[in-house]
């Protein structure tokens, strides 16, 4: 079958000006090589090793915004495009929320796991984020909390969240210190 690229933040989360970041694309395939796409438009062919490219992304501006995208090429022929990976660079003016899971970072297959996400400020919303995932999980404001019924070995890995207040606009917090949790 034709190859899938996955594209994720490396740490992940809003970036504030100034901040850093790495885009990382990957694919486990052969040895094509990426181009990374950035509203459409072709930046350039990404430092590479083994199935994996990364852009840093250092002293972010408002310019570094937009939606990004990895084609994955061999012989000049693009095998695969990645999904898109929205780049949200703003202004962070709260702290960082605490982040705990409970029952602790180390369990078993099979086990109920929650993470929690504390905020010191009322947030409308965090977002719960996995390395090396592109997607976020909301966590609602009624409930800081996210439940996992069954953790799978693919559930392990680096966790952070994030929040935001909407005032008159969007406030983004910090990102949490991260969280290993490991499935044994």
């Amino acid at each position: 079958g034709a190859p899938t690229i996955s594209i994720f933040l490396k740490p992940p989360g809003v970036i504030p000006p100034g901040g850093s970041t790495t885009i990382c694309c990957s694919c486990q395939y052969g040895n094509g090589n990426f181009v990374l796409y950035k509203d459409g438009h072709q930046l350039h062919s990404l430092e590479q090793t083994g199935s994996r490219a990364e852009f840093s992304i250092s002293n972010a501006t408002y310019k570094d915004k937009g939606t990004y995208n990895c084609h994955y090429l061999e012989g000049g022929t693009v095998l695969a495009r990645s999904d898109d990976l929205d780049v949200i660079v703003t202004g962070i003016r709260l702290p960082g929320p605490d982040l705990s899971v409970v029952p602790g970072h180390e369990v078993t297959a099979g086990a109920q796991v929650t993470f929690r996400c504390t905020t010191t400020h009322p947030s409308t919303g965090c977002f719960l984020y996995l390395e090396g995932q592109i997607r976020a999980q909301l966590l609602s404001r009624e409930q800081d909390d996210y439940n996992f019924s069954h953790v799978k070995k693919g559930d392990r890995g680096r966790y952070s969240c994030q929040c935001f207040t909407r005032n008159a606009s969007i406030e983004w917090s910090a990102v949490s210190k991260t969280l290993d949790l490991v499935v044994r």
